[in-house]
């Protein structure tokens, strides 16, 4: 009996209109340009800023896309998995949302939690379910609306996030490409150093949890970035070496877009040139699990049946990894 192996057959995106660059932040907060640029590597960020719009408004429109572009019924798909941090609410899930709004009332969907890395662990999973023999169709979504929860009167952390939604569309083929590998982990050492202190069953709302401004995100920012690289790098790393991967036959790295250095980091481990790593987070900011989905939404004109991808991302948690796949499609 042939393997089956999972494959993205198409990618969607959505990121909203309104456009927060660095000046106009700069207004808002005590920064410049010149500091988040050396620092972060954002020009700017897109924002969700209609009232009553949330994650999954986005997520909708960028499965919606994919759809379209795949000339895919929302009938066939037999699971939705949405990663997310910023929810619409505690419950229903957004993932049940966009699959009522998409039309996709023959699948079930449920929601994957892992912060930054929640698309690439939700890939992971979507790959194993597709390998089972069991599901054929399965949309995997990213999309978080990090200005929801981002502290405009913090200047170490309102300049990182924006907000966007990415989704792709994964399949079953005999051919021998798509999801080949993967390294996860998880270590839980992370809670004090990234995370939202309020909202949740151990600290509900409260008078005082909201006059303390702890239903916003919480980052020390030094700790995160140097294991974010430690950890980031040594993950490709291993998926590099155990699958004989380097400079030479690896065509695109894509990297969870948090920080210009990590990337930069990241690349320089595998001896990577700027040239074949995605990178959006000049004009998108971090979207969190939006930012691999997205980085191949706009780089998909690029991409060629066989090419080598490794993908990596680090989260809160913490949590990280990374993953090779062999692309299945011309982008043209």
């Amino acid at each position: 009996m042939e393997k089956i192996h999972a494959i993205i057959t198409g990618v969607g995106g959505f990121v909203p209109e309104y456009v927060l660059d660095n000046e106009e932040l700069s207004r808002m907060v005590d920064t410049s340009d010149e500091w988040i640029m050396s620092r972060i590597g954002v020009k700017e960020r897109r924002i969700l800023n209609e009232d009553g719009l949330g994650t999954s408004y986005m997520a909708r429109k960028a499965v919606k896309q994919l759809l379209e572009k795949t000339n895919t019924d929302p009938l066939s798909v037999d699971a939705v998995i949405c990663s997310t941090s910023t929810p619409d609410y505690q419950f229903p899930s957004t993932a049940s949302i966009v699959l009522g709004k998409c039309g996709m009332t023959n699948a079930h969907a449920f929601e994957l939690s892992a912060a930054c890395s929640g698309w690439l662990f939700a890939m992971d999973q979507a790959s194993c379910m597709i390998e089972s023999g069991r599901y054929k169709k399965i949309v995997v979504v990213g999309a978080d609306k990090m200005s929801s929860v981002v502290d405009y009167t913090d200047r170490q952390t309102c300049p990182i996030f924006g907000d966007g939604a990415g989704a792709a569309l994964v399949e079953a083929t005999t051919e021998d490409m798509g999801w080949m590998d993967s390294y996860l982990r998880t270590d839980g050492a992370g809670l004090p150093f990234l995370c939202v202190k309020a909202g949740g069953s151990a600290t509900p709302t409260s008078t005082f949890t909201l006059e303390h401004r702890l239903h916003y995100l919480h980052q020390e920012g030094r700790t995160v970035f140097k294991i974010a690289v430690t950890n980031m790098s040594d993950a490709v790393a291993r998926i590099a070496e155990r699958n004989n991967l380097d400079k030479e036959n690896i065509a695109w790295v894509v990297p969870h877009q948090a920080n210009v250095r990590i990337i930069d980091a990241v690349a320089k481990r595998l001896e990577i040139p700027s040239e074949k790593v995605m990178m959006n987070i000049q004009h998108y900011a971090n979207t969190s699990s939006a930012t691999l989905p997205l980085a191949l939404w706009e780089y998909e004109k690029q991409l060629r049946k066989g090419d080598n991808l490794i993908f990596t991302a680090f989260g809160a948690g913490f949590t990280w990894g990374a993953a090779y796949m062999k692309w299945a499609y011309d982008g043209e």
